[in-house]
């Protein structure tokens, strides 16, 4: 995103070595200066050159103050903890970090994907701070060039006999026309520093709006599977609903023909009943989510459908990667350190602040008594010359100010450290919940199989009379819990797939990225 007008150092904002030397070389800054060939002409070109090749060693000599940035150092483990013996296998469709959803293979997501990137206000407010920060970045490199300014005035003025022992004078015009510039000499760095902080906080803006959308595509995905899932128990709910039906109807037709009890008409309606409003909860639910994806995509609620799928969940892919790589693929991560380089320039401006400023300042122009002979010759005058300005007494304000931004920079090194713990806790987190899941659903799976077979054989035996309606009723609703249970289990996996693809930095699939698939036998 960076552009030949807003030059960054190497790395953008991936971790990488962001050092910068500690000296600043200004040749290109001087070669830019008008006054160079401008003002050089209208002097001695003997005192000029002097002055000039004076300016130009002092500038090129110069150093900017403070420590040159290293990124914090954090300690790394070889490998997470929880990634178990899992058995990596290459994906067979690379995906960009961009479209990491897409290893979910459902079409109805994607297209749900490509809207938020247009519509969230979360990214639109993360852009603008973003474009927030290349325009004070500008600012701060415009402190590079002199400043120039434009004047032109007119004034009539007298002098009264009271005032002036030679009596009263005619009135007198007064015309001119002139420039001005002044440029500071960056001896000790200060701009430099204040540049080399200002681009800091671009990447840290840059990288900072990389979260909001990776934020916003994972809330995007957690919702919709949310959304999926509660659609499954309803459909789950209603099929219990049914069978409860036909149940109950049996029920009491043995009841009709005295061959049941009015107790278990009773208990048959009580457990439709109460499925019934299961059912209920279940579409509550369900119009929630769809209530909270209109929002994501910045429409009202009232304005938004979904249409309901009656297709099972998608399965929940598992992205690991290195813990190496993982400072670099998080984008709020990258902002830390960014934050970081950003404090650490911010002292060196600070100890800069203390010595003295060294500027040139020049003006030229046109002064007249008459407007039809402003721009001659004999009106014409300049100014050239060196200025060195110095805080002799101040307090300790200057002081007080570094000591400030020392401690700045400890607070971004902290918070840069805490990121990247609180980053190894998500993904150790969810890759601990993607693998136990697994396990608990393929329990899960085996528990709804035993529940259906259970059902089915109390059902048979109640037709034959040879066991109570009450083992029915608890049998089949053992068998709607396991159902309900599995459907939880397999919305959570694809939540923590969704979590791990965020907290892994938003890929599945990339060189130092490999899609879990199955336990090692």
């Amino acid at each position: 995103m960076n552009d030949r007008n807003h030059p960054v150092p190497v790395g953008a904002a991936c971790g990488g070595d962001f050092s910068r030397p500690s000296c600043v070389d200004h040749r290109n800054a001087l070669d830019r200066s008008p006054w160079a060939t401008e003002v050089a002409p209208t002097v001695a070109p003997t005192a000029v050159n002097a002055l000039f090749a004076a300016l130009c060693a002092l500038s090129l000599a110069a150093c900017t103050l403070g420590p040159d940035h290293v990124r914090p150092a954090v300690e790394t483990p070889a490998a997470f903890k929880e990634a178990g013996e899992w058995k990596a296998a290459e994906p067979r469709d690379p995906l960009a970090a961009d479209t990491w959803w897409k290893a979910f293979g459902d079409p109805v997501l994607d297209a749900l994907q490509d809207k938020v990137e247009v519509s969230n206000q979360n990214l639109r407010i993360a852009e603008a701070q973003y474009r927030q920060a290349r325009a004070l970045a500008d600012a701060a490199r415009a402190s590079w060039l002199p400043a120039v300014n434009a004047t032109a005035g007119a004034t009539r003025s007298a002098t009264s006999a009271a005032t002036d022992s030679a009596g009263s004078a005619p009135p007198r015009n007064s015309f001119s026309l002139g420039a001005t510039a002044s440029w500071e000499l960056d001896v000790w760095g200060r701009i430099a520093r204040n540049v080399e902080a200002a681009d800091a906080r671009i990447q840290a803006s840059e990288a900072d709006l990389a979260a909001a959308r990776l934020s916003a595509h994972a809330t995007m995905a957690q919702t919709y599977f949310q959304l999926r899932a509660a659609e499954r128990q309803q459909q789950l709910l209603d099929a219990a609903v049914a069978a409860y039906e036909r149940s109950l109807e049996l029920t009491r037709n043995r009841y009709a023909a005295g061959v049941a009890g009015k107790a278990d008409v009773v208990q048959g309606e009580s457990q439709l009943r109460s499925a019934r409003a299961s059912a209920v909860e279940a579409r509550l639910s369900r119009s929630q989510y769809e209530h909270a994806i209109a929002v994501l995509l910045v429409q009202a609620p009232a304005s938004f459908s979904l249409p309901v799928s009656a297709g099972p969940l998608p399965t929940a892919p598992v992205a690991v990667t290195l813990p190496s790589t993982l400072l670099e693929r998080r984008p709020d991560i990258a902002a830390a350190e960014r934050r970081v380089a950003a404090a650490n320039a911010a002292i060196g401006a600070a100890e800069a602040a203390r010595f003295p400023v060294l500027g040139l300042s020049a003006s030229a122009g046109f002064r007249r008594s008459q407007i039809e002979d402003l721009l001659t010759v004999p009106s014409r005058y300049w100014s050239l010359g060196p200025t060195l300005a110095a805080s002799l007494f101040d307090a300790g304000a200057r002081k007080a100010a570094v000591s400030q931004s020392r401690a700045a920079w400890e607070q971004a090194v902290a918070t840069y450290r805490q990121t990247v713990l609180v980053a190894f806790q998500e993904v150790e987190d969810n890759l601990a919940a993607a693998r136990l899941l697994e396990e608990a659903a393929a329990e899960q799976s085996a528990a709804v199989a035993a529940a259906a077979e259970a059902e089915a054989i109390a059902l048979n035996q109640y037709r034959a009379g040879t066991v109570a309606y009450l083992n029915v009723i608890v049998l089949q609703a053992a068998h709607l819990s396991a159902q309900r249970s599995a459907n939880d289990l397999a919305a959570r996996r694809l939540v923590a797939a969704v979590l791990l693809a965020k907290n892994a930095g938003g890929s599945f699939a990339q060189t130092d990225l490999a899609t879990v698939t199955s336990r090692k036998d």
